[in-house]
Order: structure tokens, then C-alpha cells, then sequence
């Protein structure tokens, strides 16, 4: 079928410049961005029933910029003075970068993978006698404290925020000839929203393994998926569909 319009769960680029706005020119194409989950902050008397004391760890394990920030919000909410001495491990270098929002970056002692967990361990296992902690959401990928265990490094996981379906109500009588998830919450959403939703001829893109799971866990057909060698982005991989699309017509 013809794609004309897109619906991308996630928010709208910032800037002028992005593959789906290229996309959009050169197939002439209407792209809506809507997050169909958002991200609430744990409150203090949640985050005491899980007794974890921030002021026992010595290094903290940053896996996104949320994580960053929750971390700082949560520090700040029980008083706790982060100190100098705290070590930070982030699984990127823009996770370490970003941490200057918070601290002056020269003055602390920062390390970062190459983008992995991995990668990461590899970096953690130089310093074993750190206590960590993992400030995560309620949804926390199992690979992750699943490695770090695996190396035996000393560490507690904090949930310090949630990841929650948003209210899509006044998409109700919207309809698209595509639609773009990024995570299986994103499909979980979408059911909350419209629990009678039928797929009929409307195209579903997943992005990563577990999303293309959720996708057809929940039968529904998976038109679009990406990562794939020949298509590495979803904007790749849209636009390969239309390709071959078109090719038939």
C-alpha cells in the first residue's frame, strides 16, 4: 500500500535537519511525532521503601541522561550533598558530557564506555572496590544488572523514575498509514489508549529486537524493521519499504 502519512512515537526532532524530515520532502510525506510514553520521577516516599541509602555508594552507574537526572533530583530531595569524591561511569561519552549540567566535569573523576554495557564492565572492573549505584526505571533492560553481576561488581539498583503510557485520546479518530515504536512500552501504549485497536492495513515499524517482540506478541504484523545491514535507522528502513513499494507499482 501507499505511504503517505507516518506516525513516529517519539518527540519531534530538534533543529531543522533530520533523516525524517528528508524523508518527508523527498516522498512527499506528512510525519507526525508523538511520544506515546513518558518518563515520572519516583517520589521520596516510594524511593525510601526501597532503602537504598544514596550516602553508602562511592560511584554511580549512568546508562541515559534520564538516569542523570533523576539522580541529582532524587539527591536533592533527601538532602544528600553529592560529594566530590563520587566517581560516575556513564555508558557513553555524551552521558559524560551531559553530566555537566550538574557537576564541573574537570574536577571529577568521570569514566564512560564506548556505548554498551559491555563496554562499560570493562571500564567498572578497574575499580571493583567501589560500591555502585544503578539508578534506573521501573522497566530496566535485564541485561544490564544481569552483566554487572556477572562480573561480580558491588552494586544497587535504585528506581528513581517510571516509564508511563501518555494520554493519546485525541488521536482516536486519526487514522495512519504507518506507525513508529521505538520500545515495547510504545506498543503497550498504544493498547492502553485504544484497546480495540485493529490493525487492518496499517503498516507497524519496530525498532530493535524486544520492540519487534512486543509487536508480535500483541498480533499485530511487523511491516518495517530496523536495525538491518542494508538499513541501519528507521528513516532507512521507511524509506527502503517505499522503495520497494513503488517498484511494484
Amino acid at each position: 500500500m501507499a505511504v503517505k502519512t507516518i506516525l513516529v512515537s517519539q518527540p519531534k526532532p530538534e533543529g531543522e535537519k533530520s533523516p525524517y524530515f528528508d524523508l518527508a520532502e523527498k516522498y512527499k510525506l506528512k510525519i507526525d511525532f508523538r511520544p506515546f510514553i513518558h518518563v515520572e520521577g519516583v517520589d521520596v516516599q516510594e524511593f525510601r521503601t526501597q532503602k537504598v541509602n544514596i550516602s553508602e555508594h562511592t560511584a554511580v552507574i549512568l546508562t541515559s541522561k534520564v538516569g542523570v537526572d533523576h539522580f541529582f533530583r532524587m539527591a536533592k530531595e533527601v538532602r544528600f550533598e553529592v560529594p566530590d569524591t563520587m566517581k560516575y561511569f556513564c555508558i557513553s561519552e555524551a552521558i559524560a558530557l551531559y553530566l555537566q549540567k550538574y557537576v564541573t566535569y574537570r574536577k571529577r573523576k568521570i569514566f564512560f564506555g564506548k556505548q554498551t554495557i559491555n563496554d562499560l564492565v570493562e571500564v567498572m572492573k578497574k575499580h571493583k572496590n567501589e560500591k555502585f549505584l544503578l539508578p534506573c526505571t521501573d522497566i530496566l533492560r535485564d541485561n544490564i544488572p544481569e552483566t554487572i553481576s556477572e562480573h561480580k561488581i558491588n552494586f544497587t539498583k535504585a528506581i528513581l523514575y517510571r516509564t508511563v503510557a501518555s494520554d493519546l485520546s485525541d488521536l482516536e479518530d486519526v487514522y495512519y498509514d504507518m506507525l513508529v515504536f521505538f520500545s515495547p512500552g510504545g506498543i503497550e501504549s498504544l493498547f492502553k489508549n485504544f484497546p480495540d485497536f485493529k490493525q487492518n492495513k496499517t503498516l507497524i515499524a519496530a525498532f530493535g529486537p524486544t520492540t519487534a517482540q512486543a509487536v508480535l506478541k500483541n498480533n499485530l504484523r511487523l511491516d518495517v524493521h530496523a536495525p538491518q545491514p542494508n538499513a541501519p535507522s528507521m528513516p532507512a528502513a521507511i524509506e527502503q519499504y517505499i522503495k520497494n513499494d513503488l517498484k511494484k507499482k
